[in-house]
């Protein structure tokens, strides 16, 4: 299904579930056995936004510079909108937990909660590019390795192994993609000191999700947004890296359903204190 938001671009999105628990989430591509998919099946209405300029959306040649998130943004809050969502939670992971710093600073009246999968947001002192564009224009030769090995667990190994597997059978980007460097969230706070002065004017209750052993959402980087938002829960895992969304899906799900059932009965992101 697709949304027109001006005459020249069209986002798609997918639907998973159905009800008035509106989760929203966008990225340049979903695996189909993700976190999306099950908090469906937990009972929400899943609308998974691709980002323009990644099909099924429209291509696009513009380059937006330090605007990308805001685009990717505003183009989340258009779909809501064409569906007569007024109030949502949104949730991403990675550059889609980026797209989530943007919607919170751009349109967080409309946010209920926020889940912040592996969300960073990285430190503007460490660089613009992100890991896909700088792999892409030869400036590293491969991704760090974002996982761990697991121990001891042969269902988990089993299930990294078919999302491997999954990703290797993915068609190659055309060119039009590949050129896309949307960069990272944030960029046009300039410094990590005005970063993290944006940060802390979020009132959106968020729960952040990370593991220990991710190289790119690092555990101090989580720990320092944690520190600046006025709202939040923080859960880090042993064991665990940049993939932790698709690798422990029911864990992860489970926190996010039990976050926004808190959210809703409480307006807070703990649970009432009873004195």
């Amino acid at each position: 299904m697709y949304v027109q938001v001006n005459d020249k671009i069209q986002i798609y999105y997918e639907e998973f579930g159905e009800g008035d628990r509106y989760i929203l989430s966008a990225q340049i591509g979903f695996y189909p056995k993700g976190m999306q998919q099950q908090m469906a099946k937990l009972g929400y209405h899943v609308i998974c936004v691709t980002l323009r300029g990644f099909a099924p959306s429209s291509h696009v040649t513009e380059d937006y510079g330090e605007g990308w998130y805001d685009v990717f943004a505003d183009d989340l809050v258009a779909v809501a909108d064409h569906l007569g969502i007024d109030k949502f939670v949104y949730m991403g992971a990675s550059h889609g937990a980026g797209v989530g710093w943007h919607i919170m600073l751009r349109h967080g009246e409309r946010v209920k909660a926020f889940i912040a999968v592996v969300g960073g947001p990285h430190s503007l002192d460490t660089g613009t590019m992100s890991f896909k564009q700088m792999l892409e224009k030869g400036i590293i030769k491969e991704f760090p390795p974002f996982n761990p090995p697991i121990d001891q667990d042969d269902a988990r190994s089993l299930r990294r192994s078919r999302r491997e597997e999954h990703i290797r059978n993915l068609p190659p980007a055309p060119e039009e993609e590949r050129a896309i460097n949307y960069g990272r969230p944030l960029l046009a706070m300039k410094t990590e000191e005005n970063l993290r002065k944006a940060l802390s004017t979020i009132e959106v209750p968020t729960l952040m999700i990370g593991g220990v052993d991710d190289p790119i959402s690092t555990p101090e980087l989580m720990v320092r947004t944690a520190r600046c938002l006025p709202h939040c829960k923080l859960l880090l895992y042993a064991n665990c890296g940049h993939d932790i969304d698709t690798d422990l899906i029911e864990e992860t799900t489970t926190e996010a359903d039990r976050f926004i059932q808190t959210v809703e009965k409480t307006g807070k992101w703990y649970l009432p204190v009873e004195e």
